[in-house]
């Protein structure tokens, strides 16, 4: 590909804009799916991701190395990955149909919700497209990606309001409403690398791949051991459990949304290898990561309660799981420049020998040492100390996560650096995190509106929520206003993005 193709600044800002306008949209649909079911209910909803996640191991598979060909500019790759991802989904989606009843008996879940796990096989084939779709966008264009997840969540929302509320029907309209928006989503990127497809199929790809994702599958093995913490959590620690640290995860969602600030990260690194972009993204994602987490503590009463009215006491977990998901997005710039700077495949031949012997396989290695800690440490924990106690349960397993990520990023942050020289922003950094104080003071000091009552009208409940966006609009103008001043650079930046969005492309995006 031509050199400087990707935008670091441009692409990142807006993928992030995106994301943060489908905290709106993805706030009302998980409003509408969390004020529509029961306690049981609600931990299905989730129960069902979980268990999806375990047939989808090998989503990302195949995306990895396609993604990493497509950025290099060899001809015919993502058609070539597609073509792979598709097989490999039809044959996962066949082996869930065929387990899914024997599952649920052994969870002990009814079978009066065998018929939502069958409609949720249909996202299995969706993802692994998605996958795939995205990681090629992500290579060549990323700020597509952004439009694409508007067009998702706009429609999510549209036909959730008609099958959740209209219709009654929480669970399956759920499902439906989002398989049906991932499908509009697919349309629109599949217009968009509609050249790309025209391309020759490579089959020799195939080979190469196949080899490289010995190590990947490997990886994806040990990620999805260590996430059977979660079904520990909903099997021993009662019901309620899965459902206050599922809402409590959903708000911190937004802030690993900082993350996506660097997307361009990565692809921009296989390409050219600047080590100065890598300042630039820890810069971007930590100017907006860190006042995040501030205001996901400090408002972390008012925010719990805003999806579930009766898991108030849940606000303690949301505060781990901030911070612990900062740890996560630092961690997922690291793991961009250890993955941009390997040059392992850069000649088409992937030989395995030499992928063993890389960084890039001791950080696919990384999930098993988590699970090495994770996993007999949060079945003691939970076993002696929160058995059949859903909050003590979901709050311990958020503690022992947050530990175990900052294994991770003192690995990755090792393996980054024997790669390549980094420059930490600690100047910057300490700017952020003065403004961020600030902001945590008058947050804190002003008062939080902390739910309505089961009972409440409409307008109470609209009420409620318009109280908690002001003050988080409050948080983020004293925030944006002291770095404003104290930061040179924070400055320049809307300058910068209008500059890109006029098409005028600054030489330091």
């Amino acid at each position: 590909m031509a050199k400087n193709d990707i935008r670091l600044q441009y692409s990142g800002f807006v993928i992030f804009a995106a994301k943060m306008l489908s905290v709106v949209t993805g706030l009302m649909f998980q409003f509408m799916v969390a004020w529509s079911t029961s306690g049981e209910q609600y931990d299905i909803w989730f129960n069902v991701n979980d268990v999806l996640a375990y047939f989808t191991v090998l989503v990302g598979v195949a995306p990895f190395w396609v993604m990493r060909f497509v950025a290099r500019g060899k001809e015919g790759s993502a058609k070539t990955g597609f073509i792979t991802n598709f097989v490999v989904s039809a044959i996962s989606t066949v082996i869930y149909l065929a387990f899914i009843p024997f599952i649920l008996s052994m969870l002990g879940i009814s079978g009066d919700f065998l018929p939502v796990y069958l409609i949720a096989s249909l996202q299995i084939v969706e993802l692994y497209a998605l996958t795939l779709f995205e990681g090629c966008l992500q290579a060549t264009i990323p700020q597509t990606i952004g439009y694409g997840l508007l067009v998702q969540q706009v429609g999510k929302v549209a036909l959730g309001y008609v099958l959740i509320v209209q219709m009654g029907q929480p669970l399956i309209g759920a499902l439906v409403a989002t398989i049906v928006a991932i499908a509009i989503q697919l349309f629109y990127y599949f217009q968009i690398l509609a050249g790309q497809f025209k391309q020759k199929i490579h089959w020799g790809y195939v080979k190469q791949w196949v080899k490289g994702s010995i190590a990947n599958i490997y990886n994806v093995i040990g990620i999805q051991i260590s996430a059977y913490v979660f079904i520990m959590l909903y099997e021993i620690g009662g019901d309620g459990g899965r459902g206050r640290y599922g809402a409590a995860a959903t708000i911190t969602n937004v802030i690993s949304y900082s993350s996506f600030l660097a997307f361009a990260l990565y692809p921009k690194l296989l390409a050219e290898k600047k080590r100065e972009d890598i300042t630039t993204a820890l810069k971007m994602v930590l100017m907006f990561a860190i006042p995040m987490t501030v205001v996901a503590v400090v408002m972390a009463d008012s925010y719990i309660t805003l999806l579930r009215q009766d898991y108030p006491d849940a606000s303690i977990i949301l505060v781990v799981l901030a911070v612990d998901t900062l740890i996560a997005v630092t961690t997922n710039v690291l793991s961009a420049v250890l993955y941009g700077m390997e040059g392992v495949d850069q000649h088409e031949k992937i030989y395995f020998k030499a992928l063993v012997k890389s960084r890039l396989f001791v950080a696919f290695s990384l999930p098993y040492i988590n699970s090495a800690i994770m996993l007999p440490l949060t079945y003691f924990v939970l076993t002696n100390y929160a058995f059949n106690q859903p909050l003590q349960a979901a709050f311990y397993l958020s503690i022992i996560l947050a530990i175990t990520h900052c294994v991770s990023l003192a690995v990755l942050y090792t393996l980054a650096r024997k790669s390549t020289k980094i420059d930490i922003p600690w100047k910057s950094i300490s700017k952020y995190v003065l403004a961020s104080t600030v902001m945590g003071v008058v947050l804190f000091l002003l008062p939080h509106p902390a739910g309505v009552a089961e009972t409440a009208t409409t307008m109470e409940i609209l009420f409620n929520i318009g109280q908690v966006l002001v003050l988080t609009g409050i948080g983020a103008m004293v925030y944006l206003a002291i770095v404003m001043a104290i930061d040179k650079e924070a400055r320049k930046l809307p300058g910068a993005m209008l500059q890109e969005v006029r098409g005028k492309k600054s030489p330091s995006t």
